[in-house]
């Protein structure tokens, strides 16, 4: 950690703190999140969810995980530096966003959860704050309650912030799905047009009061999992009718507001993927603020990342911070060093040129990509 002078504390939570970093040898500004429990092995550190799940993902819309680095039996995570998160930017918003606006931050979530979701994985904790943006680019991040879809339930009761929690979750049903991620984005997408949270409830009762106040009190059989089912039935007995939603976001046009009432919609089946929305929401032409910098160390990031398996023990840390990286090789190695007599385990991404025939699979997975939109290969945003 010596490559690292810390400049400023970002943040500090239950499960450790983050802290903005300068890194003396590459000259980048970092974030780096330092773990408040010790962890004397470094099979620990490989176990913890956020690292199986960024490890496995590799997406310009997911943040991506530079280093992990143990040292005296204290875990650092280093990650790419970003500017702000979604919540702080509708905080300080002075006016209502553009419909292009939210295209723009809807497209580019839709994307990376396409490929989550593809690649076998849920958040389970999308929200604004897990939302980070640098000049208009926009990444997905904290992955500490990040589950496999095939992993066996029961799941934990508690996912996602109260706010942007499903109606099956909060009902506790035995399983759930990606749908939970879905209801999020129409949570989410709600409130880029309010700048307020449309289901402000406090409590977990409150919560589906309030969700029972905007669409109305849902089909019972909706949730045939749920052990808690008295929650809902104790506050809509009686008849509560839907709100409607062009009355509390009139500067949303009737597909959004169709849009959001399909992603919030009581019964997860009827919930559209991610693919399916996104096949429908147009896809801005962004650069990544990072790829300059890239292409000055001529890096090449890959689509895609192999990596060995961890595994299937379970854990039972998750990281509760919110953070980005920077696009990185597919590839990652473990380097043990030690260094001014202090031991010093690095989880480290190479230069892809080491690894050509990785390079030659990107190249391919890019071509491919550009011909399905139709796109020239000179636009920004498909440079990955």
């Amino acid at each position: 950690m010596e490559r690292y002078k810390i400049l400023e504390e970002l943040g500090d939570g239950t499960c450790g703190s983050v802290f903005k970093a300068f890194n003396i040898e590459t000259f980048e500004i970092v974030a780096v999140k330092k773990m408040k429990r010790k962890f004397y092995f470094w099979e620990e550190c490989m176990n913890l969810r956020e690292v199986k799940a960024l490890c496995k993902l590799n997406h310009p819309n997911i943040v991506k995980l530079k280093e992990v680095v143990r040292e005296n039996n204290e875990l650092f995570f280093i990650f790419e530096y970003m500017e702000h998160n979604l919540y702080q930017i509708m905080k300080e918003q002075q006016r209502p966003f553009s419909e292009g606006e939210i295209r723009s931050f809807m497209s580019q979530m839709l994307q990376g959860l396409v490929h989550m979701h593809g690649n076998g994985y849920f958040h389970r904790d999308l929200k604004p704050e897990n939302l980070l943006v640098t000049k208009d680019f926009l990444k997905i991040a904290d992955f500490g309650l990040a589950r496999e879809v095939l992993s066996m339930p029961p799941y934990t009761e508690y996912v996602s912030t109260r706010w942007y929690r499903a109606p099956e979750v909060l009902l506790q049903s035995s399983y759930y799905t990606t749908a939970i991620d879905m209801w999020a984005v129409g949570a989410i997408l709600a409130e880029l047009f309010t700048l307020s949270p449309i289901f402000p409830g406090e409590s977990e009762i409150d919560q589906l009061y309030k969700i029972c106040c905007v669409l109305g009190a849902p089909d019972w059989i909706s949730f045939p999992e749920a052990t808690n089912i008295s929650r809902l039935i104790n506050i809509s007995y009686s008849d509560i009718s839907p709100t409607n939603l062009s009355d509390i976001m009139p500067n949303a046009s009737s597909e959004a507001v169709d849009l959001i009432l399909q992603l919030c919609s009581w019964d997860p089946l009827r919930r559209p993927t991610a693919e399916q929305v996104d096949v429908h929401v147009p896809h801005p032409l962004l650069c990544d603020p990072l790829e300059p910098r890239l292409n000055n160390m001529g890096a090449k990031p890959n689509l895609e990342l192999n990596l060995w398996d961890f595994g299937t023990e379970p854990d039972d840390c998750f990281l509760g911070l919110t953070l980005a990286v920077k696009p990185s090789a597919s590839n990652l190695e473990m380097v043990h060093t030690v260094s001014q007599s202090m031991e010093e385990d690095i989880l480290f991404c190479p230069r892809l040129n080491d690894h050509p025939e990785q390079s030659v699979r990107s190249s391919t997975h890019q071509l491919e990509f550009r011909n399905l939109l139709g796109l020239q290969s000179h636009h920004c945003s498909l440079t990955f």
